[in-house]
């Protein structure tokens, strides 16, 4: 027999065998717990698009393992029914990771059963700066609310800024964001004049916006989640006229969310936000990104949930590819430490120390460009970490 034959045979065999335990690998199940229905339903439908849109164009198979998504719907701020769903994931489901967390308390809720189960948790949105303190099986790829404000404090000081009132959603996102306005702002010479904590949903911003023009600060820093309750308080603080009584607007990036631009109108323009994402960020990956999910949604707007969702996806690929398939909790976590990728947001790493993600943030003010409603970008803060951890 020829060595070259034999040099074929042996590459036949070693096909088969590859072939062989491909195929008999387990599929990767992903429990993605997010909400379908009720007043954030659209957060739970823009991150599966993610993932949807990053399969569509990477394949579902990743070190032999087929990538299966079960989602579950968990309605909202609802702590009880996201720990039922990740119980009934973990148990009767055997999923490998847990996925989704829109909202903190239903992220808080679940952190200790990824911990008792070992499976590792990805956190796509949900922002309270803890929350990766609450199982070392977390790791985040979204944001935390001090990541976002510590810059917006910055720029306001810098602009001339000398007194601010604050208005936050009154849970844990909310008490994060006016937490770090307040000290960054202070620690750089500013005043807060005073502070208001409304519920996460409230029908009626008026009182509040009244409070903050009869103070007459230089100007207003807004957080509530995104939807309905930011297009309340937008078009409340211009009805009111605090622009007209020379307060500034200043917010977090996900008040002017790309999805709820349209429905916040003209009183969006000029809305100065600091963030880590915009549809109309300027990369040659954000262009292609945008470009694929138009084409998937078509008259769908682009958002930073659904980058979260399909940058999830691109984290689960990179660390599968290192551990050769092993979901483990400690292959994992261990992998995801200090990983770094081009997101269409910009260049991202995760922390190895924090489990956190680090990322440019923009500071973005609302323009019409081209008919449409757009967070223009205007300058940018580079890789910047969890400012609550980095102090401590």
């Amino acid at each position: 027999m020829s060595r070259s034959l034999l040099r074929r045979m042996a590459v036949w065999v070693l096909s088969g065998l590859l072939w062989t335990a491909a195929a008999q690998a387990e599929p990767l199940k992903i429990g993605l717990i997010v909400p379908l229905t009720g007043p954030f339903a659209a957060y739970g439908q823009k991150v599966e698009q993610g993932i949807r849109l990053f399969l569509a164009e990477h394949g579902d198979q990743v070190a032999g393992r087929e990538l299966q998504i079960l989602v579950k719907d968990d309605t909202g701020i609802s702590p009880a029914v996201a720990k039922r769903l990740a119980q009934e994931l973990l148990v009767r489901d055997r999923v490998d990771l847990l996925a989704g967390f829109m909202l903190t308390p239903n992220a808080f809720a679940v952190a200790p059963l990824a911990t008792q189960a070992g499976v590792p948790m990805l956190v796509l949105n949900a922002a309270t700066s803890s929350i990766t303190e609450k199982s070392p099986n977390i790791v985040r790829v979204s944001m935390t609310l001090p990541q976002n404000t510590a810059p917006l404090a910055q720029w306001a000081r810098a602009q001339g800024v000398r007194t601010v009132y604050t208005l936050v959603a009154d849970y844990g996102p909310g008490h994060d964001a006016e937490t770090q306005f307040r000290q960054t702002f202070t620690e750089l010479g500013g005043e807060v004049l005073g502070a208001l904590r409304t519920p996460v949903s409230t029908p009626d911003y008026g009182p509040y916006i009244q409070r903050i023009k009869d103070a007459a600060p230089d100007a207003a820093f807004f957080f509530v989640p995104n939807g309905e309750q930011a297009v309340s308080l937008v078009k409340m603080a211009r009805e009111r006229g605090l622009p007209e009584a020379g307060i500034r607007l200043l917010a977090t990036g996900d008040v002017t969310d790309e999805d709820m631009l349209e429905a916040l109108g003209e009183a969006s323009l000029g809305l100065i936000t600091s963030f880590h994402y915009s549809a109309v960020h300027d990369s040659p990956e954000n262009h292609a990104f945008v470009q694929a999910y138009q084409a998937a949604h078509p008259g769908e707007r682009v958002n930073f949930m659904v980058v979260a969702g399909y940058d999830g996806m691109q984290l689960v690929r990179d660390v599968l590819e290192k551990t050769g398939g092993d979901a483990s909790a400690p292959a994992f976590i261990e992998a995801a430490r200090g990983l770094s990728w081009q997101s269409p947001r910009g260049p991202v790493r995760i922390d190895s120390e924090t489990r956190d993600i680090v990322q440019n943030v923009y500071m973005r003010r609302v323009e019409r460009v081209d008919g449409l409603l757009q967070n223009v970008e205007f300058d940018t803060i580079e890789a910047v970490r969890d400012p609550v951890k980095a102090a401590q």
